[in-house]
């Protein structure tokens, strides 16, 4: 299907959206109705720091459909259970063929669930944590195509997030990892400009900024 102007992508339904979704339904439901929406859940934005460290080196789009098998593996991603597993459960995860069997990835969710346990007593929550890393939107573009969105590359604030988890002990939180992280919790709306659901994240950040 050709690019529009801007990296946009028009889908069979008639939506237009940003390009690199197009090719799965999976994906454009994902778009649609996860990607950059605001995230507060603790469980959910540890979820997905973690599997954005599975992803290194893969496709979302591969982590996307093992995603329910990874929530079964680990404990519906409740840091304060997974913060519990021992080695039986690493071998345990290891032989399950519904997820990435990285010893190393895995071994670093355990280790990152006790680092968010220490993590929500000493801040309150992930949430408050978290948000406190959001980049001014009044220094990023007023209508974003592709072209900026690629050349933008990784913003300060999510280099100094990844600095400042990797001196509290987290791992498999590289600045590329941590960028992926806030573009998909909705720090930012990297969604393009007519895309047919930024100016809905818009209003959701908006309003989660507020509250």
């Amino acid at each position: 299907m050709p690019v529009l102007r801007g990296g946009l992508v028009r889908g069979d339904d008639g939506k237009v959206r940003c390009w690199w979704c197009n090719a799965d339904e999976a994906y454009r439901h994902y778009h649609d109705t996860e990607w950059g929406f605001p995230v507060t859940e603790d469980r959910r934005l540890f979820e997905k720091i973690c599997l954005e460290g599975f992803q290194a080196g893969l496709s979302w789009l591969t982590i996307l459909r093992k995603r329910e098998a990874f929530r079964r593996g680990f404990a519906r991603f409740d840091f304060r259970k997974v913060a519990r597993f021992t080695s039986r459960d690493v071998e345990r995860l290891l032989g399950d063929a519904g997820i990435v069997r990285h010893r190393g990835k895995i071994e670093s969710t355990i280790n990152n669930a006790r680092r968010a346990c220490d993590l929500a007593a000493s801040e309150g929550s992930l949430a408050d944590y978290f948000w406190c890393w959001q980049p001014d939107g009044r220094r990023r573009p007023k209508r974003l195509t592709r072209d900026e969105l690629l050349t933008m590359g990784v913003p300060d604030e999510a280099r100094a997030l990844s600095k400042d988890l990797k001196a509290r002990g987290w791992t498999f939180v590289g600045p590329t990892t941590v960028h992926s992280f806030m573009q998909a919790m909705g720090l930012v709306n990297d969604h393009l400009e007519g895309c047919a659901i930024r100016r809905e994240v818009e209003r959701a950040i908006t309003r989660a900024s507020t509250c």
